[in-house]
């Protein structure tokens, strides 16, 4: 099978590999369930590669996270709901009718007005999707109505938390002030202190995911995304670690040889080195 710049190459491709007796086994095996966490990784593999301001990784990235698409549609044909076209179908269904400012009659409106526009039509699918699962006899969606209704399971858990504690700001659930918020985080790290003192894995762990909890929340507070912040906080630790083992090969030596001191030494060394040269100008 010869690659190709068309959309119908890839799904024959999938559709061959889930063939029974002459597909992949390991592709035949799987379900949506399995194939969910690559599905997430794969989109955090695109982000990665804007980050990083990789076209060409973007590119193969972007092919990767598209196959994701196609893998479910795949198996969501095989038991007869839907296939591929179903879903580009659908999303061009809805971004012409989210957007009739573009595509219909409604011009020349405000952002104001787009927005309430957006509110309402979102209303109507609502309605309608409500009653095409009653056609199909579905069970009925059961909408929660709570405050922090909409915040989606699947998200990154900081992510999430962010989400969470500013829906609860909306009905003043919240700090005032981030500084009040740095004090939480104080009151949970001896939190955790104590739960450490006493030896209880259970308390430590529910003390950490507490203090993480008020980290994002302290985030949130100063307009930071808590994801960004670690990422940057990952790769600056990458950074330094990796000015580690190279000062340690200069010497012949390898990292599981060096003792804690050597390395800590090291590591404020690499510290030093990228305050007096920031990374990227040199």
């Amino acid at each position: 099978m010869k690659p190709s710049r068309d959309i119908a190459r890839l799904i024959e491709i999938m559709a061959a590999l889930r063939t029974p007796g002459t597909g992949c086994p390991w592709d035949l095996e799987q379900d949506f369930a399995s194939i969910a966490p690559y599905t997430v990784e794969e989109a955090y593999e695109v982000a990665d590669a804007i980050t990083r301001g990789d076209r060409l990784d973007l590119k193969d990235e972007l092919g990767d996270l598209l196959l994701q698409v196609v893998y479910h549609a795949q198996m969501a044909e095989e038991e007869g709901a839907f296939a591929f076209p179903d879903v580009v179908e659908a999303v061009t269904t809805k971004m012409i009718r989210r957007h009739p400012h573009v595509f219909g009659a409604a011009r020349d409106l405000s952002p104001a007005e787009v927005k309430a526009l957006w509110h309402s039509i979102k209303a109507q699918e609502k309605a309608e999707k409500a009653a095409v699962r009653q056609a199909a006899g579905l069970p009925e969606q059961v909408e929660d109505k709570g405050v922090l209704a909409g915040v989606t399971q699947g998200l990154p858990a900081l992510s999430r938390a962010w989400k969470l504690q500013a829906k609860a700001s909306t009905v003043g659930f919240d700090w005032n002030d981030a500084r009040l918020v740095l004090d939480k985080v104080r009151e949970e790290t001896a939190e955790i202190e104590e739960a450490l003192a006493l030896g209880d894995k259970a308390a430590i762990r529910e003390e950490i995911g507490d203090l993480l909890f008020v980290v994002a929340n302290l985030a949130r507070h100063v307009d930071a995304d808590p994801e960004g912040c670690l990422h940057a906080a990952n790769a600056k630790f990458e950074r330094r670690f990796k000015g580690i083992e190279a000062a340690l090969e200069a010497e012949g030596r390898h990292a599981k040889d060096a003792t804690l001191e050597e390395l800590e030494a090291l590591w404020q060394q690499v510290k030093r080195g990228e305050k007096a040269s920031p990374p990227g100008t040199g």
